[in-house]
């Protein structure tokens, strides 16, 4: 993710993660990778890809959009039509920590923000259609970053090219691995992580894609549980 000085990161941010799953051996594994030691957030984490929304995340033009019912529970309680600029930054933010893409072949109309020329170099642009919108939690307060994060959810068959191939990868996120789900709960996990496998391995045994989508809301002075349908 990209910081720069005039971000307030005390205050939420918006932000994207990706669940990248696929089958195996041993059931459903999910693409996860360690933060480092002296991260600001979550050090030393097992995590998802992801990170906070970036200004030019806004403007990007996807080859396909969102599904719609997707887009509807992207906007409930949030700054309506924030969802395709997470879409953007959920296929950027997985680009940059495993250098694996999302997208469809095709050229930019104009001119790629900074924190997305590397990814328009490949000659793609990004995809939004094969992500499920699944899970939603803002971090409690007290922490050194919080965020408002809104999990992905999308197939391994949906990466453009070798899916086991992070030679392109920043080094934000160490040990880059499938991990079975059956398994993952051995890693250091932050909590809302092993919430979100939970919920991942009941959903991806009904299909994959939810009825509503669970939200862990922090913003207020009590954490409060809600669905968005």
């Amino acid at each position: 993710m990209s910081d720069t000085a005039a971000v307030d990161k005390t205050a939420i941010r918006n932000a994207a993660t990706v669940i990248l799953w696929r089958d195996g051996d041993g059931g459903p594994s999910v693409l996860m990778g360690q933060r480092g030691a002296g991260a600001a957030f979550m050090p030393s984490k097992y995590v998802f890809p992801g990170g906070a929304l970036d200004a030019g995340d806004a403007g990007v033009p996807l080859a396909r959009p969102l599904a719609a019912a997707c887009a509807r529970r992207l906007d409930q309680r949030a700054e309506p039509g924030l969802g395709g600029a997470l879409a953007a930054c959920a296929v950027r933010e997985l680009w940059e920590e495993t250098g694996l893409i999302v997208g469809a072949r095709g050229g930019w109309p104009a001119p790629a923000p900074q924190d997305w020329q590397d990814f328009a170099a490949q000659g793609f642009t990004p995809d939004a259609a094969p992500f499920a919108f699944v899970f939603r939690a803002i971090t409690p307060p007290g922490r050194t970053r919080r965020f408002d994060a809104r999990f992905f959810l999308a197939s391994a068959s949906d990466v453009t090219g070798d899916p086991d191939d992070f030679s392109r990868a920043s080094d934000e996120l160490s040990h880059l691995h499938w991990v079975p789900i059956a398994e993952a709960r051995r890693l250091n996990l932050p909590f809302i992580t092993e919430v979100v496998l939970a919920e991942v391995g009941a959903l991806l045994s009904r299909g994959g894609r939810p009825d509503s989508v669970p939200f862990f809301d922090n913003s207020g002075d009590r954490p409060t549980f809600r669905r968005l349908s």
